[in-house]
């Protein structure tokens, strides 16, 4: 029949304007996509609509349309095998162009419809009886019934009754529509739930409900944990305020009653009772219901642990007072150095070289302590470090032995300052300044009750013969007390005729 229905409507003319503006109004275009009536099924809820109708009239056709731009679709029929149709020549098209019901006795007979495929072709309509479907001031369709033979015009009340039909029909469309955006908010609102879970379970944060009247927790299956308590989706007040640690206890509870007065959000940091090492949570909450006398009623919040934020803290905290320690102690030391090289110094030249090259040793040791992050440091590392600039030539005039040794950086500091004044006096006075010279530098490791004991020696060879100086200048003073700070150590320093010898002994660190 449909196929017959398109081969005829090819024939004919377009909608009358005056209808075809009612059909295409944006306005009741925007309703129809609003309530969705655009799919094309049969929908079962319109059916008792569609028997009520042909039972008023005594006919055996009725149907529910829906007038889209271009087709006709039928939500309920009753008596016809209808899906949709073309709205050029569509009777309900007619209908919602007017106010009220639509009656046509004969169509076979009306000059408008006479030519129309659903009067010449089957189900060869000659009574129409059609009231239009209003949703939100716009007719979107109609109730109508039809039959093959041509029948007078009904009584008012029948129209009337049909009338409340077309009116039922609009409020079944629009509590449809409430019922499918609501679940679509519903499900919407599931989706965002388990995502705003899932997100909450990725970061460990806890959530919970707190009821202030009743003393409870109700909570995600992770507050419990995070507690220490045993597993379950209510917990006592009484049982969460009693695992914070008494030392964060007060201050906790003065920013809990102060977000309960007022309307500022609860945030707090503390520890747990009892947890070693320090389990660190912070809470944060908001009042979100409150009595007629503005009590609080209904608190909602969260838990996370920031333990590893507060280790990280105190780590940084340390670092920090170490690094002050240590500015404090370099400056120390560059202030005893320039004290003492001024003093020793005949003219200010001597003073710059001298002061200048031992502060270079000492940056160079601390370059190196920095770049191990202040632990602990190689001996033959810092040794080649310090030495490096009184090589020059490719073949080292240094013959270094001994195995892996490790120094704390107060001892680091210290050998490598001596080890520089030992090679500038060298290259100035000793084997260093002439072109056979060189220098033994070796050290042995010995197990003592204390622990173990470094000796470190160095030994000059084939220089100049030495002559032991008349007054101890400031680089004898430096080797001499530059072990100061570190416990139990000690140098030797001697002037044999053959070459300098000097041992240098000190108790490593058991760390």
């Amino acid at each position: 029949m449909l196929a017959q229905l398109a081969r005829e409507i090819e024939k004919q003319e377009s909608l009358p304007e005056d209808v075809r503006r009612i059909v295409l109004d944006p306005r009741r275009l925007d309703v129809l996509r609003q309530i969705d009536t655009t799919d094309g099924k049969h929908d079962p809820d319109f059916e008792a609509l569609t028997g009520l109708a042909a039972a008023l009239f005594g006919t055996s056709a009725a149907f529910v349309s829906v007038i889209g731009p271009e087709r006709q679709q039928f939500r309920s029929v009753r008596g016809v095998d209808l899906q949709e149709a073309p709205v050029a020549f569509s009777l309900c098209a007619y209908t919602i162009a007017r106010a009220g019901s639509t009656i046509i006795e004969d169509a076979a007979a009306h000059p408008r419809f006479s030519s129309s495929p659903f009067v010449t072709c089957a189900p060869h309509i000659r009574f129409y009886a059609g009231a239009p479907i209003e949703v939100r001031g716009q007719r979107i369709g109609t109730v109508c019934v039809i039959d093959s033979k041509r029948r007078q015009t009904p009584p008012a009340a029948q129209r009337e009754q049909l009338e409340k039909l077309a009116g039922l029909a609009a409020s079944l469309f629009d509590l449809k529509e409430t019922r499918r955006r609501g679940e679509k908010a519903e499900r919407d609102l599931l989706r965002e739930e388990k995502r705003h879970a899932l997100a909450l379970k990725a970061a460990s944060v806890a959530s919970w409900v707190w009821n202030v009247k009743a003393g409870t927790f109700e909570c995600d299956d992770l507050l419990p944990r995070l507690f220490d308590l045993p597993p379950a989706g209510r917990i006592a007040a009484s049982d969460i305020f009693r695992r914070v640690d008494p030392r964060d206890a007060h201050k906790t509870q003065e920013r809990l009653r102060e977000a309960l007065a007022s309307e500022q959000d609860y945030t707090a940091e503390f520890r747990l009772r009892h947890s070693n090492p320090p389990r660190w949570l912070a809470g944060r909450g908001r009042v979100v219901e409150r009595d007629g006398d503005g009590k609080p009623l209904l608190v909602i919040g969260v838990n996370f642990d920031i333990s590893q934020q507060k280790s990280a803290e105190t780590t940084q905290r340390l670092l920090l007072r170490e690094l002050n320690h240590r500015v404090k102690n370099t400056l120390a030391t560059v202030q005893a150095l320039a004290s003492q090289t001024v003093r020793h110094a005949r003219e200010p030249r001597a003073f710059l070289e001298g002061f200048g090259s031992r502060l270079q040793a000492l940056g160079a040791a601390h370059n190196l302590l920095t770049d191990r992050e202040w632990r602990d440091i190689e001996l033959r590392e810092l040794i080649d470090l310090e030495v490096m600039p009184f090589l020059k030539d490719e073949e080292s005039r240094f013959h270094i032995r001994g195995r892996p040794v490790f120094l704390s950086p107060d001892q680091a500091v210290a050998i490598g300052l001596i080890i520089h004044e030992l090679a500038d006096n060298a290259l100035k006075y000793g084997a260093l300044s002439t072109a056979a010279g060189h220098v033994d530098l070796d050290w042995q490791v010995s197990r003592i009750a204390e622990g173990e004991r470094l000796v470190l020696a160095w030994q000059e060879r084939d220089g100049p013969t030495v002559v032991p100086p008349q007054a101890y200048g400031f680089g004898s003073v430096l080797i001499q007390r530059s072990l100061g700070k570190v416990l139990s150590s000690g140098v030797k320093h001697d002037f044999a005729p053959e070459g300098v010898h000097a041992e240098i002994s000190l108790l490593l660190d058991k760390s």
